[in-house]
């Protein structure tokens, strides 16, 4: 990150809010487990946007604070206050996997901020607890019943593993990272309740959208579906879906397709707009 992030205090969490850039505004969120500097790698540097993004709590440097549950809606919110503390007061929500979530609940609930949305690799469709979110109730049950290292090499010699390690390998690194968190023990409360949560958005109300919505999906993928990101680019009226190379196969194309994608998007639809 090219820029130090000023801290917000929500109830008694410090959460890290990075604010770049100039020109039309983009809140763009971090996925499960990720924090700015996975923004960085999904976000267009080069385009003369201003870019908001929070970590969430007890991701990257924010801290967990002791509300609970954690939950979508919770990120949500804190979000919006970060927006309303920068003075944002319409803008294009965006986000990777959970920020997918985060952006589509924002999308929905707030109509008359947001602009425009942006939805990578999105994990959810509109239920909760889906099926490719349950590998990470596993982790967490595991971290919060067994010694780290014995958790670990529990989950290593799963079914769960063995499935990812043939199908979708990049997911499988991810959720093995999960052990080697400091903060093990309170991320597995953000993982078992983010996984059986929901972005809190029904079909009804996506298809009620009626703002420019870009989709990215790929293949080789277990927790972000591709049939996930196309049944929501069918359902929100008039989305764009962009299929991109996976990352098992070739992180750094998947990266700058995902980039090269974004920057098409809101260039046609953004560029040199204001907020009023």
């Amino acid at each position: 990150m090219d820029t130090a992030p000023t801290v917000m205090l929500r109830d008694d969490a410090a959460l890290c809010v990075f604010d770049t850039g100039q020109g039309f505004p983009v809140i763009f969120q971090h996925g499960l487990g990720g924090d700015a500097a996975q923004v960085a790698q999904n976000f267009p540097d080069s385009l003369s946007y201003r870019r908001l993004t929070v970590e969430c709590r007890a991701h990257g440097g924010s801290g967990a604070g002791s509300t609970r549950p954690f939950s979508i809606a919770m990120f949500a919110d804190d979000v919006l206050a970060a927006a309303d503390a920068a003075g944002l007061d319409r803008f294009v929500a965006g986000g990777v996997s959970m920020g997918a979530a985060i952006a589509l609940r924002l999308a929905s609930h707030h109509a008359d901020r947001v602009l425009g949305l942006v939805l990578v690799r999105p994990a959810w469709r509109f239920d909760a607890a889906p099926q490719n979110m349950q590998p990470f109730s596993e982790v967490a049950k595991l971290i919060r019943d067994r010694p780290l290292e014995d958790a670990r090499n529990a989950f290593a010699t799963s079914v769960t593993a063995a499935r990812f390690r043939g199908e979708a390998p990049d997911n499988l690194a991810s959720l093995l990272g999960f052990f080697e968190r400091e903060n093990a023990a309170v991320f597995a409360e953000v993982m078992r309740a983010i996984a059986n949560d929901g972005p809190g958005v029904t079909p009804a109300a996506a298809r009620n959208l009626a703002i420019p919505t870009l989709v990215i999906g790929s293949g080789v993928d277990l927790v972000h579906p591709l049939a996930t990101a196309q049944e929501l680019a069918e359902t929100i009226p008039d989305a764009v879906f962009t299929e991109v190379t996976p990352k098992a196969t070739d992180k750094d194309r998947h990266f700058a397709e995902v980039r090269a994608a974004i920057a098409g998007f809101l260039g046609d639809r953004f560029n040199n707009q204001d907020q009023s």
